[in-house]
C-alpha cells in the first residue's frame, strides 16, 4: 500500500512540475504571439495567442485544485470548460472583426512565430501525453495542449496560403477554425465535468 501511495505521490509531483513549466511557456507565448499577431494583422496568430492565455489559466487552476477532493476537481473542470468556451467565442469575435476590417496579414511573421509556438506546444504535449486520460480536470489539460499543436500547424498552413494568394482569407479561415475547435473541446470538458458532479451528488 505504501509503495502505491508513494508512486501516486511521485506521479502527482511530476505532473505538477510539468504544469509549472507549461504554465510559464504558455504565458510567455501569449505575450510573444499576441504582439506578433497585432503587428502582422493576423487573426489566426491572435486567436492562437488567446488560446495560450486560456491554457495558462487552465494549468494554473489545475495546480490549485491538484491536492483537493474529487468534488473540487470536478467543479474546476467545469470552470475550465466554461473558460475555454469563453475564449473560443472571444477568438470568434476577433475573426469576425477581421472580416469587416480587412488587412492582408504578414505571412513571414505568421510562419516564424507559429513555428516557434509549434515547437513549444509539441514539447509540452510530449510531457503531458502520459496524463491524457483521467478526470475532467486532467483531461482539460491534455485537450488544451493537443488543440494548441493543431492550431499551430493550421497557422503555418495559413501563412503559406496567405503568401501564395496574397489574400487574408486563409488567415481568417484558420481563426474561425481555432474558435470552433476550442468551443468543441470546451463542450467535451463541460459534459465530462457535469457527469462527474452528478455522480458525486448521487453518491
Amino acid at each position: 500500500m505504501h509503495d502505491v501511495a508513494d508512486q501516486d505521490a511521485a506521479k502527482g509531483t511530476q505532473f505538477a512540475r510539468i504544469l509549472w513549466l507549461a504554465l510559464v511557456a504558455n504565458f510567455a507565448m501569449f505575450v510573444i504571439e499576441g504582439t506578433a499577431g497585432v503587428l502582422a494583422n493576423s487573426s489566426s496568430l491572435q486567436a492562437d495567442a488567446i488560446d495560450f492565455l486560456a491554457d495558462g489559466l487552465t494549468y494554473a487552476l489545475t495546480l490549485y485544485v491538484a491536492a483537493r477532493s474529487l468534488l473540487w476537481r470536478a467543479w474546476a473542470g467545469l470552470a475550465k470548460g466554461l473558460l475555454m468556451a469563453g475564449f473560443g467565442f472571444g477568438v470568434l469575435a476577433i475573426a469576425g472583426y477581421r472580416v469587416f476590417h480587412p488587412a492582408i496579414p504578414e505571412a513571414t511573421t505568421m510562419g516564424v512565430v507559429s513555428t516557434i509556438a509549434l515547437v513549444v506546444n509539441v514539447w509540452v504535449a510530449l510531457m503531458l501525453y502520459r496524463y491524457r486520460h483521467g478526470d475532467s480536470n486532467i483531461r482539460s489539460v491534455w485537450l488544451c495542449t493537443r488543440n494548441d499543436a493543431i492550431h499551430n500547424i493550421a497557422v503555418l498552413v495559413a501563412a503559406v496560403l496567405v503568401a501564395a494568394t496574397a489574400t487574408r482569407w486563409p488567415d481568417l479561415a484558420v481563426g474561425f477554425g481555432i474558435a470552433a475547435l476550442e468551443i468543441s473541446a470546451a463542450w467535451q470538458v463541460i459534459r465530462q465535468a457535469s457527469g462527474e458532479l452528478r455522480s458525486r451528488k448521487a453518491a
